[in-house]
């Protein structure tokens, strides 16, 4: 059976943000923990080896398979910082338009730096993606 990877554990969330080699991925990433902090009210939580997640939620899929998986999230990645957001959230698309430079995958939402992008926008991103979370879960 099929054992998932990217589950809520004990390690530290500072003692990874510190094993970021790049200073500046290392500055943004506290940056995003007190905005991610801030903006959910949930402790921040390591999810797997990389994943920095806020909260949880259950979700199991037509195949039977289920899970928990963060709410929202982030992890300051070599080339770029993933942002884990609720991809099904409706403003979602208004908002990016307006973020700055980045690029998405199925569920992620990939930035080089913070200098390159909105902040504020960001910051309705995540309070947008979690009320959507909380009102679809």
């Amino acid at each position: 059976m099929y054992e998932l990877k990217t589950k809520e554990n004990d390690n530290s969330v500072i003692e990874f943000i510190e094993a970021v080699e790049s200073k500046r991925k290392k500055e943004d990433a506290y940056r995003l923990l007190d905005m991610f902090t801030n903006i959910s009210g949930y402790p921040a939580k390591m999810w797997g080896p990389s994943i920095i997640g806020f909260g949880s939620f259950h979700y199991q899929y037509e195949s039977g398979h289920e899970g928990d998986a963060p709410l929202v999230g982030y992890s300051p990645r070599k080339a770029k910082i993933s942002l884990y957001l609720e991809s099904g959230d409706p403003n979602r698309e208004e908002l990016l338009e307006k973020l700055g430079k980045h690029s998405t995958g199925k569920s992620c939402l990939y930035v080089n730096k913070l200098a390159d992008i909105d902040e504020e926008v960001l910051k309705e991103l995540i309070r947008s993606s979690i009320a959507f979370s909380n009102q679809s879960k």
